[in-house]
């Protein structure tokens, strides 16, 4: 079956739904690009995802991985629009940002609001596919944000029906959505190095730096920099990351790596 035959998902029917019914009013999303502190400052945003904003400082984090106007942008895991929230004006309509989200992690709930900032801001789509068979278009992307779940290539889970996976092909589909010379944002839990990365992300929910990078250049990504934006020297790499201890506050590092012209 190609990606065109590819029946609908239930989130794809709900934006296209509440797209249509949004035609007769006006759209929210600002005429002109805004700048990054503008975004992040917006009254319109999510209180829930504003609450987030002291960890993951996503003002100077955008502005590291260099985020800019007139970008195609994508965000993996982004379902619950938090760096939607702030992209979509940052590209502003000459950009788009497209939102990709594991089938596992939806709900109702989330597709339902999902939708309604959809349609307030026409230069946001989303399209969700289980994780094991992530689908995005090809060549498409300027920029792309992968924040707290590349780890999750590495989890396996029955309770959310999570096969074990290769995080090569992950990749792969990754690498061929992204234009030459795009950037992709890698932010995670930090793990202490380790020589079972499974059983310490089951354990831990983090991943070893070390193993990002190797995995990222083994898919043909090159290494760009990295920041201590995130950085915090109290947490010691030895708690699960949903630890009511450091939840909000770990330890993280910020990946940027570049695919090749």
């Amino acid at each position: 079956m190609t990606e065109g035959d590819r029946p609908m998902t239930r989130l794809s029917r709900l934006v296209l739904s509440v797209a249509i019914a949004a035609l007769a009013v006006p759209a929210t999303a600002s005429p002109q690009p805004v700048s990054i502190p503008a975004a992040v400052a917006a009254s319109d945003r999510t209180p829930d995802n504003v609450n987030m904003d002291a960890s993951r400082k996503p003002g100077a984090v955008l502005s590291y991985l260099g985020l800019r106007s007139g970008m195609t942008a994508i965000d993996l895991f982004g379902g619950n629009r938090y760096w939607a929230e702030i992209m979509a004006p940052v590209v502003g309509p000459k950009g788009r940002v497209i939102v990709w989200e594991a089938s596992q992690f939806s709900d109702p709930s989330a597709e339902k609001a999902f939708a309604a900032f959809a349609a307030a801001h026409p230069n946001v789509s989303i399209q969700e596919t289980p994780f094991e068979a992530i689908s995005l278009p090809k060549d498409t992307a300027d920029f792309v944000m992968l924040n707290l779940n590349y780890h999750d290539t590495y989890w396996e889970s029955t309770k959310y029906k999570i096969p074990r996976m290769d995080p090569a092909k992950f990749l792969k589909v990754v690498y061929a959505a992204m234009k030459p010379g795009a950037v992709i944002g890698v932010i995670d839990h930090v793990a202490n190095p380790n020589s079972d990365t499974r059983a310490t992300v089951e354990k831990y929910h983090r991943i070893d730096p070390n193993v990002v990078r190797a995995d990222f250049e083994r898919a043909g990504f090159r290494f760009a920099g990295s920041s201590n934006l995130l950085h915090n020297s109290a947490d010691k790499h030895d708690l699960m990351v949903f630890d009511p201890k450091i939840r909000g506050s770990t330890d993280r590092f910020i990946f940027k790596f570049r695919k090749p012209h």
